[in-house]
């Protein structure tokens, strides 16, 4: 026979049958018959049904979390191969690290949060519900888990009428927001303490974070402006972290201050279910469109179809929308203004903008937005010992009084010279973030004549 005098042409043979048998089968099994209609068409109507169509949106959620999983093998082995050994640095304001730990330290599991008690509700959102709870040794931390009566969950149900499907569909987001605090470390992220996936020990995913405050605007807008200042600052080195982070570009697509909260006066974003790791793809230009309610910009399409640097721009405006243009120009320092307008008017490049900001921080902590002219202080003779009481001022380190952060004494002096009802002031114990010195400011209640005398002298 001529298979036993060619071989090559038996194992063809063999082959091209195998194949046969193997589409044969397939197409009895899925019902692919030719007069057996399958998927779409096994409708009377044409429509898919409902748990198809479920399903095809559970696979592309898994879909999207297998792609942050290789996104992130990829960039990082592409780092780890042309960065050197300087440039793999510990992480400093913004600056990536790749001798971190790629995965945040999760110490706390299934086994640990089935005897944790919640103590207090922080809030719920479309998809998530946050619990205050305490660890065993007095901390407290987060507790974020699916929100079973929110509106992700109602809407799902609606649709699909399938309780344990919807919760899956829903719980992607949560699944999504660990796999990215795993892989994004920053200062100005909040810490995965822990994580419980699909464990009927704590009823389902589970995500342990440090606590926050949730961000109030109007309270920041009431505080002083290093206050103010220092939430700027973390964000635009958060940003510029996204924008060079271990799985690439990163934009965060709903970017409200509900994002963030307040961890002991830094800002910490909270809430990545909705970033993107994805430069939008495009054909021309005019696919490179960012439309805000008062100013667009346009990029241009790269040869790679890829509207690089779009993700940085929007991360970048909708900081200024948001934080920069109400924290950062009211009551700025007056020496330092010149710099914080020009921030203000340059929204376009990420690098400039951190370096602008780092430079009006070194100005600040250096005492260089002080005026020439400085106030020494003379204290007069008293002959009735007089009674001092605290005043209100606004804005304030302490609400019940007026609690003010200087550079140094004669600085004190100075402010205490412009607000009329200041007459005394004395150091606190206390030091801000900058290191500057809190002083509080004091009048006179009794014998006000006796008063802190204030003579200006002309020290440059």
């Amino acid at each position: 026979m001529i298979f036993s005098r060619n071989p090559f042409c038996a194992f063809l043979f063999f082959a091209l049958l195998f194949l046969s048998l193997t589409v044969i089968l397939k197409k009895w099994h899925f019902g692919l018959q030719e007069n057996k209609p399958f998927g779409d068409a096994a409708r009377t109507d044409g429509l898919t049904t409902a748990s198809d169509r479920l399903l095809q949106q559970l696979q592309e959620r898994q879909q999207e979390l297998e792609l942050l999983r290789i996104t992130f093998n990829i960039v990082q082995g592409f780092m780890d191969s042309s960065l050197s050994t300087e440039d793999s640095a510990k992480y400093i304001n913004g600056k990536l690290s790749l001798d971190n730990p790629v995965t945040a330290k999760t110490d706390i599991g299934c086994e640990e949060l089935s005897g944790i008690k919640a103590v207090d509700f922080l809030g719920s959102g479309y998809t998530k519900t946050v619990l205050k709870a305490a660890l065993p040794q007095g901390l407290f931390v987060a507790l974020k888990s699916v929100n079973h009566q929110g509106t992700d969950m109602r809407l799902c149900m609606e649709d699909f009428q399938d309780s344990q499907g919807c919760l899956e569909l829903v719980s992607f987001k949560l699944r999504k927001e660990i796999v990215l605090l795993q892989r994004l470390q920053h200062p100005n992220i909040v810490e995965l303490k822990g994580q419980c996936q699909d464990s009927t020990l704590v009823g389902g995913i589970t995500a342990v974070l440090e606590q926050g405050m949730p961000l109030q605007m109007i309270q920041l807008l009431q505080s002083p402006w290093e206050e103010r200042f220092r939430v700027c600052l973390g964000l635009v080195r958060l940003l510029q972290y996204l924008s060079r982070s271990p799985l690439g570009s990163v934009a965060l697509l709903d970017f409200q201050p509900r994002q963030f909260v307040m961890v002991s006066g830094e800002l910490k974003l909270t809430d990545l279910d909705d970033a993107s790791i994805q430069e939008p793809a495009c054909q021309e230009d005019s696919d490179c469109q960012l439309q805000f309610p008062l100013r667009n910009f346009t990029l241009r399409c790269s040869s790679s179809r890829i509207c690089e640097g779009l993700n940085e721009m929007r991360n970048l405006y909708n900081a200024y929308r948001y934080f920069f243009t109400y924290l950062l120009p009211h009551q700025a320092p007056p020496l330092l203004k010149p710099l914080i307008h020009q921030i203000m008017n340059s929204t376009g490049d990420m690098n400039k903008t951190l370096v602008a900001f780092e430079e009006v921080l070194h100005m600040y902590k250096s005492g260089f937005q002080l005026p020439l002219h400085t106030y020494s202080i003379i204290t007069m003779a008293k002959s009735i010992p007089d009674i001092y009481m605290e005043y209100r001022c606004w804005p304030s380190y302490n609400q019940q009084g007026c609690v003010l952060s200087v550079h140094s004494a004669r600085e004190a002096a100075l402010i205490c010279s412009s607000h009329p009802q200041c007459t005394s002031f004395s150091l606190s114990s206390e030091k801000t973030w900058t290191g500057q010195l809190c002083f509080i400011w004091k009048m006179v209640a009794i014998n006000p004549q006796n008063c802190l005398t204030l003579a200006k002298t002309s020290e440059t």
